[in-house]
């Protein structure tokens, strides 16, 4: 009878502790970067992450999260990223993993970035 209750907690836990968002969908989201004209530098949190065309992988944030295109003779423009829910994450509010819930929001898995392409028009100075 002990061994079945300490399985079951085990079982507990483990389900509520699980992180489905974050295990399944990751913590980062490929986005593609194009501007007009091309060759702009892509930088997000002050960090070059490529330049146009181009794809970054960016970490996914509860916050409000700017990328800054830079591109000499032009104007540096920034671009909000817009995010949805990660419906992923309904399996842990589902199951009950309020553990899990809380690890998918510090980790940013609660939204993914919507949508994974932004054309960018930059303006000459």
């Amino acid at each position: 009878m002990k061994n079945k209750l300490s399985i079951a907690l085990l079982a507990g836990i483990a389900l509520s502790a699980t992180s489905c968002a974050t295990i399944i969908t990751g913590t980062k989201d490929k986005i593609n970067f194009n501007s007009m004209p091309e060759g702009a530098k892509v930088f997000h949190k002050g960090i070059e992450k490529c330049t146009t065309p181009c794809t970054a992988e960016i970490p996914r944030s509860l916050s409000k999260q700017m990328v800054t295109l830079q591109k000499e003779g032009f104007n540096d423009k920034e671009v909000k990223l817009t995010k949805k829910f990660n419906p992923v994450t309904l399996v842990n509010i589902l199951l009950g993993g309020a553990i899990g819930v809380g690890i998918d929001a510090a980790t940013g898995s609660l939204t993914k970035y919507s949508p994974k392409a932004y054309q960018v028009e930059l303006e000459a100075k």
